[in-house]
């Protein structure tokens, strides 16, 4: 890593958030809401409007994390999460066009899973898996300190794994508290903090049904360290137990033994993840 200035831009459904990653650290960032609903080129000037304000001629690399399955090598993002006119967008080609260095382009959950490999939890392991629990539930699996993205990006997407009458995503994500429960997540998770014994409940079924996710990812991945993140994982402490008494049905019983779950506590480590493509790149 060392001295090199990279920019890191994570995008989102609403906003987009930009930082210079320099001797490590973040040394400045930059946010703006972007116009979601608008053509292409409209979200791409809100993008572009927003990487302005903290480029500079020592930056040499570019790294982008989006709500997307990526084509990877070309940097082609397909159909963004809440963009609807980011179609087929050639993201790596125009940024590397209009700012002159190298262009990375990943989804934003294998760039969440890179930054925790490089600035934060999982420094010290090999084998990781990045979980976000938030709105919905995606993953970045690294190995051997490399990012597996798949042949099509698609590595990591447990939340689509069937399970009951449908997928980990509907039970293991922060919608399930509303649909099941008419109860906002932050709503329940003040509620847990205040020692509610319903909310508590709430979280433990919930971690039950999220500890049969880690299983599905224990057994296809067998990662040393799992990190969460995403706004459900500030409710790690309230869901821990129940996803353990799940976990207990593992077979290698020295593997579990072993396995390493944290919760992630860097603010910006999407802006960080996605500035890290440059170092998993070379």
């Amino acid at each position: 890593m060392g001295k090199q200035s990279i920019i890191g831009v994570d995008l989102g459904g609403s906003n987009v958030r930009v930082g210079k990653v320099k001797d490590n650290e973040l040394k400045m960032h930059a946010a703006a809401a972007i116009s979601s609903e608008e053509p292409e080129d409209v979200v791409m000037q809100e993008i572009t409007d927003t990487i302005d304000q903290v480029f500079d001629k020592d930056v040499f690399s570019i790294g982008v994390g989006v709500p997307s399955v990526v084509d990877v090598d070309k940097g082609i993002v397909y159909s963004a999460a809440n963009i609807p006119s980011w179609k087929k967008v050639y993201l790596k080609d125009r940024l590397e066009e209009k700012y002159g260095v190298p262009v990375f382009v990943n989804n934003d959950a294998n760039c969440f899973a890179l930054g925790e490999c490089y600035f934060g939890k999982a420094r010290d392991y090999k084998n990781i898996v990045g979980l976000i629990v938030g709105t919905g539930l995606g993953a970045g699996v690294i190995i051997d300190k490399r990012l597996y993205s798949g042949s099509n990006c698609g590595a990591g997407e447990f939340g689509h794994i069937p399970y009951k009458d449908h997928d980990f995503e509907y039970y293991c994500s922060g919608q399930r508290f509303s649909r099941e429960y008419g109860i906002d997540g932050q709503v329940l998770f003040d509620r847990a903090q205040k020692g509610d014994a319903e909310a508590l409940r709430i979280f433990e079924t919930f971690g039950r049904d999220l500890g049969n996710a880690v299983l599905a990812i224990l057994y296809s991945v067998d990662p040393e360290i799992i990190v969460f993140g995403g706004s459900v994982s500030n409710a790690f402490p309230f869901f821990e137990k129940g996803m353990r008494e799940t976990l207990r049905a593992f077979k290698y019983r020295h593997a579990l033994e072993r396995l390493v779950m944290e919760r992630s506590e860097i603010k910006e480590i999407a802006i960080l993840g996605a500035a890290a493509l440059y170092y998993n790149a070379q």
